[in-house]
């Protein structure tokens, strides 16, 4: 059966929020090129609303086609109640309660916030507006550094583009890795992103005389089955181990050790779903050298078993 996202689009909608779920969830599609996906997009009453690029669309549906949808989406908005006092009207408040799941890309954020669904729940938000989300609701678990926000059946994401990684996480999460990653292959996007956007956030610029640990964490995707400590590392960047942990954190939003320990469960995940290799010898290749270490850290990360996941995740 195919799954019914339905997006709601509201007055000051940002333009690239509203366009991204149709464009990445259409890309997903089984082998054989059947959808897997349908969207839809409404607006309250049905009415027009403006974008502040300067055009305004005409949605299909009101916001009764809530109750067919599978996963109702909110776009990023630029100013407008929601975004400035906390405020939505009792008709979508009312509209997007007890919904199977839920999501938002960017200042979508506040309108969940407003509506009442995120309070004491984790969440994200773009990052220029996250000191503002968290003075206006002080109930939710912020977290401004990093892509998007998993929390089951609400899911968050953090500025514009970031849009793109949530609605691939969530076809991962659907369908596997192999769907999501031809979704990506048609939308010529990476299907899976580094760190957070905390490397996104404005700072000064780095002096002449500090590098990148670009090429250290090349070495590190290439030996992921190795040892890989701390202190080899900052050696191999030509840095301290002070110095190599903060830039480290300063271009990937993450530290080292959680980077690596990221990519090497989505190298597991990988092997889990493309090859028949036994949960040890996943385990080893993977890097995290026992089937006992794999098990705790792929539940941490997805929340199954090894095995759960290959069966759940092969079935395409």
């Amino acid at each position: 059966m195919v799954h019914r996202i339905a997006v709601v689009a509201l007055d000051e909608f940002a333009p690239l929020d509203l366009g991204v779920p149709g464009q990445v969830f259409r890309s997903a599609r089984t082998r054989d090129g059947k959808k897997l996906y349908e969207v839809v997009t409404c607006s309250p009453g049905r009415r027009p609303v403006r974008c502040w690029a300067g055009y305004t669309v005409l949605p299909d549906h009101d916001l009764d086609i809530l109750d067919t949808a599978d996963t109702v989406l909110v776009p990023g908005i630029h100013g407008g109640p929601p975004l400035l006092e906390g405020v939505i009207p009792d008709e979508l408040r009312d509209a997007l309660q007890n919904r199977p799941r839920i999501m938002s890309i960017c200042t979508g954020a506040f309108v969940l916030a407003a509506a009442g669904l995120l309070d004491g729940r984790p969440a994200t938000t773009h990052w220029a507006d996250a000191d503002h989300f968290a003075a206006m609701f002080p109930a939710v678990k912020l977290d401004a550094n990093v892509l998007f926000v998993d929390d089951g059946d609400v899911l968050t994401s953090a500025g514009v583009a970031s849009g793109i990684d949530l609605c691939l996480h969530v076809i991962r999460r659907d369908f596997g890795s192999e769907v999501a990653n031809r979704a990506a292959r048609r939308c010529v996007t990476p299907p899976f992103r580094e760190g957070g956007q905390a490397q996104y956030i404005e700072r000064p610029l780095a002096g002449p005389d500090e590098n990148s640990t670009a090429a250290t964490r090349a070495y590190m995707l290439a030996h992921l089955n190795a040892p890989l400590d701390l202190a080899a590392l900052a050696e191999h960047a030509s840095m301290s181990v002070r110095t190599f942990t903060r830039r480290f954190r300063e271009e990937t939003g993450l530290s080292p050790a959680r980077w690596l320990t990221r990519q090497r469960v989505e190298h597991a995940r990988d092997l889990l779903e493309s090859t028949d290799l036994g949960v040890d010898q996943v385990a080893r290749r993977a890097g995290f050298g026992s089937a006992v270490s794999l098990r705790q850290h792929l539940h941490a990360a997805v929340g199954v078993a090894p095995l759960a996941y290959r069966h759940t995740f092969r079935r395409l």
